[in-house]
């Protein structure tokens, strides 16, 4: 299983944007990690999740705690990895 550290991939597994792939920006504590799509590119919102609510994948990218979306797009395209947005299913 992937380590929940800064600039580890996943997939939210509940809510309004279940499938969609976001990136973790900050460890707040055992429960709760701070993640962003960024919007413009996944649709998920910069918020608190519970890990739980996470499904975390291999991929990692390089990032800064609290890095700004703009640095996560860029790091994204960067990589190859813009493409990160998967279709919910209903």
């Amino acid at each position: 299983m992937p380590a929940v550290e800064i600039g580890r991939i996943c997939m939210k597994q509940k809510g309004r944007e279940t499938g969609k792939r976001c990136v973790i920006i900050d460890v707040m504590d055992k429960s709760f990690v701070l993640v962003t799509g960024p919007k413009k590119i996944t649709g998920v919102k910069r918020r608190r999740v519970n890990i739980a609510h996470l499904q975390l994948l291999q991929e990692k990218i390089d990032i800064s705690r609290s890095a700004s979306d703009e640095e996560i797009t860029a790091v994204l395209e960067s990589t190859g990895k813009p493409g990160t947005k998967t279709r919910a299913k209903k």
